[in-house]
């Protein structure tokens, strides 16, 4: 292989990831616009979170119990990502409910 043939194919290579590096920048800073489903579930999560933060500065739960709690919060927000991606950036109506069902039980638990 010489010079030339190596540096085209490595300007192929660049203009490869450029092109779809961007797409995929492009479509991750959109999604919070354009998909309502999954901004609501990120924001009750977050939501979740000060919660639980409330109640251990309150003494209302243990460390332990918000550790754990916000355990199951992130196995949440892994599920809603791999749905999500799964699905070109979006998830089901079928998949918010199941993603909002776990959250009410989550939900539950903290104040407990």
């Amino acid at each position: 292989m010489n010079l030339s043939s190596k540096s085209l194919r490595m300007g192929a290579a660049a203009a490869f990831v450029a092109v779809f590096g961007l797409a995929g920048a492009a479509s991750a800073s959109t999604w919070t616009e354009s998909h309502p489903r999954r901004a609501e579930i990120n924001h009750r999560l977050a939501n979740q979170n000060h919660r639980i933060d409330s109640e251990v500065r309150q003494g209302e739960i243990s460390r332990g119990k918000a550790h754990a709690l916000r355990r199951q919060d992130r196995t949440i927000r892994h599920e809603e990502r791999f749905m999500a991606a799964q699905n070109h950036g979006h998830i089901t109506h079928a998949e918010q409910r199941s993603l909002n069902q776990q959250e009410n039980g989550v939900s539950r638990e903290i104040g407990k």
